[in-house]
């Protein structure tokens, strides 16, 4: 009981004399305070725009592979483009090969002149895709049907646009049932399809016109297109198991030796995902660390101000000693008001930094929009300024238990 009410009277005297000297404790704690602020803000910034970023990707399927056709960066006199080019019958063999996928789709994408009546668009993304498309993008069918199996199998001249066809190329506000010509060659539309907002960071733009047909059917227009295949695993932690399997039957249809480097890429979001975290979580670490430097200084500002105020308070000291005062008491005198100190300017930078994260919330088409100050921003800050308190203040204090009350009973 008796060390507690002595921690108590002196915290409480410690609190009189930050408030004895106002403007003093207040530039004395200003490094601290710009401390906790910075680690706060930027912290919860950090979190909120790992979060936007996240959320972003999420928007792209969290269990989505792309395989395509990619020339190695140190062969290239070595391989043609006949050579990297993804074929439909490697494709269709990663299915049966690869147990982790769930579907898969080859993509044949075309660029075509679009004419609706009177209304002539050129440029117009044609893709060629499979039913399964469908499921593997998310993209449901708003009006009339989606792409079947007959569709695929009979090379059916019929296809789905998106809306913003139906404006572009002045279609009824039901397209289906009516026919466009593509590359001159006459299509049915039987369904529009949604349009599917990309972000811009995934180099996503506003939203064109768009033509998706039978895979088959495209393979008429382009006998020997371009492709890259669209699939999904049965469960997004399956990523590694099916990039090995899908690497594992590429390589062998395409007979490379042991030796040669991958003509193909395999590609998901869980592994961006998962990389852009690592990064993330590194660039936060870095910046708590530069800005700890501010509470570094700021526990410098402390131990001066503290010095000055042993030697400010020599004749208090010494007329305490004189009186039974134990040098133990002293120097906790000293060091709890440092440690109040630190934590009276960490509490006033909490305050700020939380208002600072409030603001950015406010800002609800920011990036940071769903800044949230992490738990660990706020412990590091307590817990830095206790230490601060404690590093900074047991000099100053140390030299106060150790002045002889006779000389510090003559100091002036």
């Amino acid at each position: 009981m008796i060390v507690v009410r002595l921690l108590i009277q002196t915290v409480v005297l410690a609190l009189k004399q930050i408030w004895a000297n106002k403007v003093r404790a207040m530039l004395t704690t200003l490094g601290i305070i710009i401390g906790v602020v910075a680690v706060v803000v930027l912290a919860a910034a950090g979190q909120g725009f790992k979060t936007f970023i996240l959320d972003e990707f999420a928007t792209l399927g969290a269990n989505k592979v792309w395989i395509f056709p990619r020339m190695p960066d140190d062969q290239r006199d070595r391989f043609s483009f006949r050579q990297i080019r993804l074929t439909i019958e490697q494709i269709d063999a990663l299915m049966p090969a690869a147990p982790s996928l769930a579907a898969i789709t080859p993509v044949m994408q075309i660029n075509e002149t679009v004419q609706a009546g009177e209304r002539v668009q050129q440029f117009v993304s044609i893709s060629g895709v499979r039913p399964s498309w469908h499921d593997i993008e998310d993209r449901s069918v708003v009006q009339g049907r989606a792409l079947m199996e007959v569709d695929e199998e009979e090379r059916r001249q019929v296809c789905l646009v998106n809306d913003k066809a139906i404006e572009e190329l002045s279609l009824p506000a039901d397209p289906s049932g009516t026919t466009i010509l593509v590359d001159g060659r006459r299509f049915l539309i039987v369904g529009v399809v949604e349009t599917k907002a990309v972000s811009p960071m995934f180099g996503g733009n506003e939203a064109q016109t768009e033509v998706f047909i039978p895979f088959r059917t495209g393979e008429m227009i382009r006998p020997r297109p371009r492709l890259y295949a669209i699939a999904t695993t049965k469960a997004p932690e399956l990523f590694v198991d099916a990039k090995e399997e899908v690497r594992a039957q590429l390589r062998r249809m395409r007979e490379l030796k042991p030796e040669d480097p991958d003509t193909f890429g395999v590609e998901a979001i869980e592994q961006v995902i998962n990389q852009f975290s690592k990064v993330a979580t590194g660039i936060t670490v870095f910046i708590a660390g530069v800005v700890s430097i501010s509470l570094l200084v700021g526990g410098i500002g402390i131990m001066n101000i503290m010095l000055v105020s042993v030697s400010e308070r020599t004749r208090e000291i010494g007329l305490r000693k004189a009186v039974g005062a134990q040098p133990v008491v002293i120097l906790l005198q000293f060091l709890v008001e440092a440690i109040t100190l630190c934590l009276a300017g960490c509490i006033v930078g909490l305050a700020i930094g939380m208002g600072g994260v409030a603001l950015m919330r406010m800002a609800t088409e920011s990036p940071v929009a769903k800044a949230e100050a992490p738990m660990w921003s706020l412990m590091l800050s307590v817990g830095f300024s206790a230490v601060t308190g404690v590093v900074f203040g047991m000099f100053p204090a140390i030299k106060a238990a150790r002045l002889d009350p006779i000389e510090a009973l003559r100091h002036e």
